[in-house]
């Protein structure tokens, strides 16, 4: 699977985003567009750990009043929500279970400053130091 299907996959594939997205162009096409409100949801159940509600991290995308009135995120709520599913399918990618995935995304960090990696990628330059951190792993770089 290329980085980019892992993406979509987590959002949820053809079924939710209602097209068919094999490249990053298609990708940052929908995304400008606006995500549905379900690739959200989607990509919140993939990175939280298993039982875990997934409306606290649905509403630091969305204010709960927001999305509960509409269909579709906007431009900036899709991309929020895009960084967010690249770092649940990097992590995923790393781990050959889906549990140990959520297992780091959720876990404090010391090179992350005791926060877990979902709460630090919430923001553009705080995904790419968990990027970073990924890519390091993927190295063999120690932590």
């Amino acid at each position: 699977m290329t980085p980019v299907e892992r993406v979509v996959d987590v959002l949820g594939g053809q079924a939710v985003l209602k097209r068919s997205v094999r490249t990053w162009r298609e990708l940052e096409d929908a995304v400008n567009d606006g995500l549905p409100k379900r690739a959200l949801q989607m990509m919140a159940g993939r990175a939280l750990p298993e039982g875990a509600s997934a409306g606290a991290l649905v509403y630091r995308v969305v204010p709960i009043a927001t999305f509960k009135r509409r269909t579709r995120l906007t431009p900036e709520e899709s991309a929020r929500t895009e960084r967010l599913a690249r770092v649940v399918a990097l992590a995923e990618g790393l781990w050959e279970e889906q549990d140990d995935a959520r297992g780091f995304l959720n876990r404090p960090h010391a090179l992350l400053d005791d926060r877990t990696p979902l709460d630090v990628a919430t923001t553009e330059l705080g995904a790419r130091r968990v990027e970073q951190l990924l890519h390091d792993v993927d190295h063999g770089l120690p932590l």
